[in-house]
């Protein structure tokens, strides 16, 4: 780890604009951005892929600490995932996979076999940390820590436009029920049970446009940070 790193950890479940979030400021900071949900959808995918039953800890823990993943950053900022070389960002964004990756998150073997992994993702000039429990257990000293939520059904009404957007239909109602379900078991696990670290801001973005979400997050970085005031 590298303590000169400022580090900012954004938490929350899914469908609160997370990601759009730490990409944002990634790219507004000029710090590097991990991706802690994409590492569980890997692992879940490629246990999926070799037949294992997703109860199988320690399978699914071995399967964990061997991924063959890889984070591609293209010139202008588009992003790439790789599994054993190969692309695989459209899958991982499936409700199958992400279902799957809340199941296999749960257990606490895999959990540590890939706590070093997203640790590694800590260097200058800094890092944003996309995920459950970045401040709670991954940056537990992390100098700004967020917690962003919304109404189940307004991260339902979300997920549908951007599904309808991919010319997916789904039910409005099943995505609320599918959201609530994985709610209550990340709230619910043994292994770092989705709350707000301590000392993180709560920002409920319900009634938020992702504009009015990110420059909250950065003015909270430039104060807690002590970055410069035009970043």
């Amino acid at each position: 780890m590298n303590i000169l790193a400022p580090v900012i950890t954004v938490d929350g479940p899914s469908g609160v604009g997370k990601g759009t979030l730490c990409r944002w400021l990634a790219n507004r900071l000029g710090f590097h951005w991990l991706d802690s949900g994409a590492l569980y959808r890997l692992t879940a995918l490629a246990a999926l892929r070799r037949n294992l039953a997703l109860e199988n800890e320690a399978g699914v823990t071995a399967v964990a600490a061997g991924l063959a993943a890889e984070f591609v950053t293209e010139t202008g900022g588009a992003a790439r995932i790789l599994l054993d070389g190969a692309e695989v960002g459209p899958e991982l964004r499936t409700e199958t996979c992400g279902a799957a990756a809340s199941r296999v998150a749960a257990l606490p073997m895999v959990r540590a076999a890939l706590l070093q992994r997203q640790r590694d993702f800590w260097r200058l000039p800094g890092l944003v940390a996309d995920g459950r429990d970045m401040g709670t257990v991954v940056f537990p000293d992390a100098g700004l820590k967020l917690f962003l939520t919304a109404s189940a059904e307004e991260r339902a009404r979300r997920r549908h436009k951007q599904l309808s957007e991919q010319g997916v239909n789904a039910s409005l109602k099943d995505l609320a029920d599918e959201i609530a379900e994985r709610d209550a078991r990340d709230r619910q696990r043994a292994a770092a049970p989705l709350r707000p670290a301590v000392g993180a801001e709560v920002l409920d973005t319900t009634h938020w446009s992702i504009v009015e979400v990110c420059e909250r997050a950065l003015a909270l970085a430039i104060a807690r940070l002590g970055l410069p005031g035009n970043c």
